[in-house]
């Protein structure tokens, strides 16, 4: 072999390694959803997640992959399914709420939670504090303290001198007593009848609010929770035929038909979770990660859901409002 010829052997025997190992594959982070509802559901209510990763660099089987487990409505299989994904090894989980959060911190203790709809944590034992989470799980929180009896402030609103008011109250939900608690406390104090009807699946919807239209409420307030923002279309449907105004707590219901939300913006919570995800995948913990609660609370109208159930809303109302649907 000639000099020349041995030179460049050599130095491309120190230069070829660096390739290699710059070409080398990176690893695929694992991130696992439990859903409580079906696949078509949750790929609905997921896409601003997807959105807040693309913005912090990451592609969905580039960089992370997800794997998910579908309860279908049935919320008994949640214990079950998530033991399965805790088998997989996950690099974390993402629960879209609080009732998925209670399933997947009973089967483990150390890989990360991230929670876009988290709410009462410290009372369910799920945080020692939202300052400080102190354990494996932190997220977003769009229960807000003060917002239900703002919402029954606005159910009055709505229908002058109401002195009846309904509550759809889903009793499978962790985040629904502490709504429900603070709606009694502050009709009790307004000298309020708060009339509840327990729902526990969306199939209870339609007979909640025939319970509700017999006991003759005159407004209806539905709490925020998981499986009554998937049953928006059956919401909207039975406020209808009863002919009950209905307040929300999420601009979906209100989107679906149903006349009036008060509340957070719902896909903000889900694109503020990548947030969350980013910085564990880069090796923070859950506990240096404070709970979020958004700082903006929406008034949505559904002006052509008004017209049908003769409601005049009122220009007050209509110029506070963030968004009138037509």
């Amino acid at each position: 072999m000639r000099r020349r010829e041995l030179i460049t052997f050599l130095c491309g025997g120190v230069v070829w390694p660096k390739i290699v190992l710059a070409q080398a594959p990176t690893k695929r982070s694992v991130i696992a959803f439990l859903a409580t509802h079906s696949r078509d559901q949750t790929l609905a209510y997921i896409p601003p997640f997807f959105e807040g990763m693309r913005e912090r660099g990451y592609t969905q089987g580039r960089d992370f992959e997800m794997v998910y487990r579908f309860a279908e409505g049935h919320y008994d299989r949640l214990p079950m399914l998530a033991a399965e994904l805790v088998q997989l090894n996950p690099d974390l989980f993402l629960a879209a709420a609080t009732v998925q959060a209670v399933a997947i911190k009973k089967v483990t203790s150390t890989i990360p939670i991230v929670v876009t709809a988290l709410a009462d944590p410290v009372a369910l034992g799920l945080v020692a504090s939202e300052a400080h989470p102190g354990g494996n799980l932190t997220g977003i929180s769009p229960y807000v303290k003060g917002l239900p009896a703002k919402q029954l402030e606005l159910a009055r609103e709505i229908i002058p001198g109401a002195t009846r008011i309904g509550l759809l109250d889903d009793v499978t939900d962790p985040k629904a007593t502490p709504q429900r608690r603070e709606i009694e406390t502050a009709g009790q104090a307004l000298e309020l009848k708060i009339v509840p009807a327990e729902v526990r699946t969306q199939d209870d919807v339609g007979r909640a609010y025939g319970v509700l239209a017999k006991e003759r409420v005159e407004v209806v307030i539905v709490e925020q929770s998981n499986m009554l923002v998937n049953a928006r279309k059956e919401l909207a449907e039975a406020a209808a035929a009863n002919r009950l105004p209905s307040v929300y707590g999420y601009r979906e219901h209100v989107q679906a038909g149903g006349l009036v939300s008060y509340g957070v913006d719902l896909p903000w919570c889900v694109h503020r979770a990548a947030y969350y995800v980013d910085r564990i995948l880069k090796g923070a913990k859950p506990d240096d990660l404070p709970v979020e609660f958004p700082n903006k609370i929406e008034l949505i109208i559904n002006l052509k859901t008004a017209k049908a159930l003769g409601i005049a809303v009122s220009p007050s109302l209509l110029a506070r409002a963030d968004e009138v649907i037509e």
